[in-house]
């Protein structure tokens, strides 16, 4: 049998180059904040969860809205207040006098992308009710474990600068967040760029209009994952993670360091930012790139260190500076 013509071969499949993609049509709406895109990204690959902090008004519940979009994922927004219960996000019983039976009605957790804003302003009680759906991607009410949709992510925000009247995220929730991602404030050229949009009609509510347009989908997740698994790390890589995260442990500043749960986050997010540079393997560099956003917020600084001044990320760059990188 004689080989095909070249020009009628058809293109191999790649889902990366679709994932790529979903950068390009965020920025039509969003202006800047590619590191935060490719957290994103990140987080949707390794089936993980992201805190987005940053002051109001840089454009975090836009981008979440962007990105789904972009990848045809359905997303709902709750807006955690003080007065909102378990039952508000994860669904409740309801009664039916059609039937005279109890119905369950599904709550906004049962989507691929839940934007959950404001989530340290809500009460433990409430926070605690998305863990199992974090940890499991399950939701147990009356004791019926329900499955959410694939797949699905966690998007919480929150503001680093109003304390007040806020119920910050014990330790145990932060853990099971895959990432944290600060959005600074633009430069001058980014800020200037985004009045100009809105002064020729911008309408942050309206992506359409904007040309967003959905160029990847659930099916290119599903592949680009199964791609992920097979990024390969050597010894020496997996040895350097683990050093990472022991040092944090061992830092005078910290009174709490990177659990083994930490460690394992870091190399999932080294494993798909590798891929989505084009590498079927992890370098020390991709360790390095994702350190922070992995590990600023398992880690717990000494009291003493805070009155100091002393920062996370600092404390955090000077152990990258000191733990010997493989060759």
């Amino acid at each position: 049998m004689s080989a095909p013509h070249p020009e009628t071969v058809a293109p191999q499949y790649n889902p990366a180059t679709a994932l790529l993609q979903v950068r390009a049509e965020v920025a039509k709406a969003v202006v800047g904040q590619d590191t935060t895109v490719t957290g994103l990204l990140i987080a949707l690959l390794a089936g993980g969860h992201v805190l987005l902090e940053g002051v109001p008004g840089v454009a975090k519940t836009l981008l979440v809205r962007a990105l789904s979009t972009a990848l045809s994922l359905d997303t709902k927004r709750v807006q955690f207040t003080p007065d909102l219960m378990p039952g508000d996000v994860t669904g409740s019983l309801v009664y039916d006098a059609h039937t005279s039976d109890f119905t369950f009605r599904e709550g906004p957790v049962f989507t691929n992308i839940l934007l959950a804003d404001e989530i340290n302003r809500t009460p433990p009680k409430t926070q605690a009710s998305l863990l199992e759906a974090m940890e499991e991607h399950q939701v147990s009410v009356d004791g019926v474990s329900r499955q959410l949709p694939a797949p699905f992510m966690v998007a919480a925000t929150q503001n680093p600068v109003e304390y007040e009247g806020t119920y910050p995220l014990p330790e145990a929730q932060l853990d099971r967040f895959l990432l944290k991602l600060t959005m600074n404030l633009p430069a001058r050229d980014e800020e200037i760029e985004v009045i100009r949009r809105h002064s020729l009609g911008f309408d942050p509510q309206d992506l359409h209009a904007a040309g967003v347009r959905p160029v990847a989908g659930v099916h290119d997740l599903a592949q680009a994952r199964e791609a992920v698994a097979q990024v390969s790390v050597a010894a020496e890589v997996l040895a350097y993670i683990v050093d990472l995260a022991r040092a944090t442990r061992n830092a005078p500043s910290f009174q709490l360091g990177v659990s083994p749960r930490g460690a394992t986050a870091l190399l999932k997010c080294a494993r798909a930012y590798a891929w989505l540079c084009g590498r079927g393997f992890v370098t020390p560099d991709d360790v390095k790139a994702l350190a922070l956003p992995a590990l600023r917020h398992r880690v717990a600084l000494r009291p003493e260190a805070e009155m100091d001044g002393v920062s996370v990320d600092g404390i955090l760059l000077s152990i990258l500076a000191t733990v010997p990188v493989p060759r």
